[in-house]
C-alpha cells in the first residue's frame, strides 16, 4: 500500500499529472486534422452534431458514477444553456467551419490564441483585474502572430482562406467571453466544473439535434479513417476524456498551470498538419512562436498581477 505522504506516492502522482498533462495537449491538438478529414465528407455543422454527441458520452458516464448532478441546479438552467450555445455549439462549429478553410495545422496554431482572448475578455469585462505592462506585450505579440497566419498582404493569391481564420479568430473570442459570463454568474454559485461541463454538453446536444440537418451525415461512413477520428479521436477522446483530463489538472494543479496544454495544442497540431502534407514554412514557425511567446507573456503577467493584488 502507498502512504499519501511517501515519497514514492508523491512520484506516482508527479508521473500522473505529467501523463494527463500531455496527453490533454495531443488529444486537443489532434482535434483538427480529424475535422479536416470530416469536413471532406459532412458539413461543419454535423461535425459539430457529432462531436458533442461521441464527447458527452464519457462525461454522462462518470456523472451517473459520481453523482455530481443535483435537482438544485436546475435554477441555474438559464445560464448553463448561454454557455451550450456559445461556449459549446457555436464555439465546436466555428472551429469545424474555420478548420474546413484551412490547413489543419493553421487552424490548431489560430486555435491556440485562445488566451489571448481570454486576457482581452477578462480585462474588459472583469474590474477586479487590471492589465500589466508584461499582459499587454503579449496581446500584441499575439495579434503579430496571428497577423503572419492571416498574411492580408498576399490576400489576392488566396493562399489563406480570410474566411477560415475569421471563424476560428470568432470561436477563439467567444471562448474568452464564455470565461467571463463563468466568472460572473456561475462560479459564485460554486458548482463542481464536472456538473457545469455536462450540463452544457448535454444541452448543446439537444440544440443541435434541433438545429442541425442530418441530411447525407452516413456519407462519414464510407471513409473509416474520419469516422473513427470524429467518434473517438474528436468526440470521445478529443472532447469528453479531455474535458475530464482537464478538471484533472484543475484540481491538482490550479488553472494557471493546468492551461500550460495550450503550449503543446498548436505544436501537435502544426506537426500533425506537417506529416499529413500540408506545407509549414518560416512564416508558420514564426507565427507558433510568437504565439506560444504570447501564452507565456500572459500567463506570467497574471501570475504577476494576481501577487500584486493580494498584497
Amino acid at each position: 500500500m502507498i502512504r499519501v505522504g511517501s515519497p514514492h506516492g508523491r512520484r506516482k502522482s508527479t508521473r500522473s499529472i505529467y501523463l494527463a498533462f500531455v496527453l490533454l495537449g495531443l488529444f486537443w491538438g489532434s482535434n483538427f486534422i480529424y475535422m479536416k478529414w470530416a469536413s471532406e465528407l459532412i458539413t461543419p455543422a454535423q461535425i459539430t452534431l457529432l462531436r458533442v454527441f461521441f464527447g458527452f458520452l464519457p462525461l454522462a458516464a462518470v456523472v451517473l458514477q459520481r453523482g455530481v448532478i443535483r435537482r438544485e441546479q436546475i435554477r441555474h438552467l438559464p445560464h448553463f444553456l448561454v454557455m451550450a450555445v456559445l461556449a459549446t455549439a457555436f464555439y465546436y462549429f466555428a472551429i469545424a467551419e474555420g478548420t474546413a478553410r484551412l490547413p489543419s495545422g493553421i487552424a490548431g496554431v489560430l486555435g491556440g490564441s485562445i488566451s489571448l482572448f481570454t486576457t482581452i475578455a477578462t480585462l474588459l469585462f472583469l474590474r477586479t483585474e487590471r492589465p500589466n505592462a508584461l499582459m499587454l506585450a503579449g496581446v500584441v505579440t499575439g495579434f503579430a502572430g496571428i497577423v503572419l497566419i492571416a498574411r492580408p498582404w498576399e490576400r489576392a493569391d488566396g493562399s489563406i482562406d480570410i474566411d477560415g481564420v475569421l471563424w476560428m479568430l470568432a470561436a477563439t473570442s467567444i471562448l474568452g467571453l464564455s470565461y467571463v459570463y463563468v466568472r460572473r454568474f456561475l462560479s459564485p454559485h460554486e458548482l463542481p466544473p464536472l456538473a457545469l461541463a455536462t450540463w452544457q454538453t448535454g444541452l448543446a446536444l439537444l440544440v443541435l439535434l434541433a438545429v442541425t440537418d442530418r441530411t447525407g451525415i452516413t456519407a462519414i461512413l464510407g471513409d473509416w479513417h474520419a469516422a473513427a477520428g470524429v467518434a473517438i479521436g474528436l468526440g470521445i477522446l478529443g472532447t469528453g476524456m479531455a474535458f475530464l483530463i482537464y478538471y484533472y489538472l484543475l484540481q491538482e494543479l490550479g488553472a494557471v498551470a493546468a492551461s500550460g496544454a495550450t503550449y503543446i495544442t498548436p505544436n501537435v497540431a502544426l506537426l500533425i498538419g506537417w506529416a499529413a502534407g500540408e506545407t509549414v514554412g518560416t512564416l508558420e514557425i514564426a507565427a507558433i512562436i510568437l504565439v506560444l511567446t504570447s501564452i507565456a507573456m500572459l500567463q506570467i503577467g497574471r501570475q504577476r498581477a494576481l501577487r500584486e493584488t493580494r498584497r
